[in-house]
């Protein structure tokens, strides 16, 4: 660059600005960590709120987990799995935050924020931390509880027979845990190495860790459809499934706007001849996915329109099927 002169000093060159090389400050786990403690302080204290409304549910006779486990009608002997639903839906809250946040950040923004950028990567970051922690809690009461039950067997058994039931996918062999278990499963195993890698980017390099890290929406869709398929207080066509179908229509918005108008230009979807470096395919690709975005959102505006959520009638009998006696 040629240095500029000015005519208020007769022509005396001024050097350019020197610019600042120096790289950007690297993010590290332990400072994060520090950060994320009010954010999981928060997270435990709604975790005891529903666990406590969840408790009273089933004291009061009016769980949905207890018509479809009539067994289950003891909130003081099956704490331990009350209290993994708790986990589960303050894990599924968390984690409906993070994805909203990181769909803001990547996206079109609105012109005021009531905080900065840098605040709202910060809270991303510590509500993806916390999101993880409570999905592992919610893994672990699992297990804990299915230990418990089967008091039956040996203490050797009954800790294997908890951790493959609740960890090994494809162990779980009961009901709609078939299908249900193995996509929370998934969900838990990739969250935790997609959450972690924004901590190895400079290794890993910026647009490989771009890549990889729109995987978290298949994280979230995982656990969204693990809790329809398992979360027994959304089984029946009441209120709380209608509001767990209404929390998706923002982020499929938010999705569909990210496509639609993403913040890096090299994502934009011009016309295919005008596409400097992208392929058809690629291009072909990119474009199915900004249609099955808006497919997305119009499907879930219709399932909360017409009711037809896939929620079932709560049966007028209990089911006659129960398991063995907890010793």
């Amino acid at each position: 660059m040629l240095p500029e002169t000015t005519p208020e000093d007769g022509g005396t060159t001024v050097p350019p600005p020197a610019r600042d090389k120096r790289p950007p400050e690297r993010v590290v786990l332990r400072a994060d960590l520090r950060s994320a403690l009010p954010d999981a302080t928060a997270a435990v204290l709604v975790t005891a709120a529903v666990f406590a409304f969840l408790y009273a549910r089933v004291e009061s006779g009016d769980s949905a987990t207890v018509a479809v486990m009539p067994f289950m009608d003891d909130a003081g002997t099956y704490w331990m799995y009350l209290l993994s639903q708790a986990f589960g839906w303050s894990g599924l809250l968390w984690a409906w935050g993070t994805v909203m946040l990181g769909l803001l950040l990547s996206g079109p923004r609105p012109a005021r924020l009531p905080v900065s950028r840098q605040v709202l990567e910060r809270w991303h970051r510590t509500t993806s931390l916390t999101t993880m922690a409570l999905m592992f809690a919610h893994a672990l009461m699992f297990a804990a509880e299915l230990v418990r039950y089967e008091a039956e067997l040996a203490w050797l058994e009954r800790l294997w027979a908890g951790f493959a039931d609740t960890f090994v996918p494809g162990w779980y062999d009961s009901g709609t845990g078939r299908i249900a278990i193995p996509l929370g499963q998934g969900a838990l195993y990739l969250a935790v190495p997609l959450g972690l890698l924004f901590y190895v980017r400079h290794r890993i390099g910026a647009s490989t860790w771009r890549r990889l890290h729109r995987f978290v929406i298949v994280v979230y869709v995982l656990s969204v459809w693990h809790t329809l398929l398992y979360g027994t207080n959304v089984w029946y066509g009441e209120w709380p499934r209608t509001v767990l179908w209404l929390l998706q229509l923002p982020v499929a918005a938010l999705l569909l706007a990210r496509l639609l108008r993403p913040a890096r230009r090299a994502e934009r979807l011009a016309a295919p001849t005008r596409c400097e470096g992208v392929s058809l395919p690629g291009w072909v690709t990119r474009a199915a996915g900004r249609v099955a975005a808006g497919a997305v959102v119009v499907g879930l505006v219709i399932v909360v329109a017409s009711g037809h959520d896939g929620g079932r009638e709560r049966p007028a009998e209990p089911p006659a099927t129960s398991p063995h006696e907890p010793e």
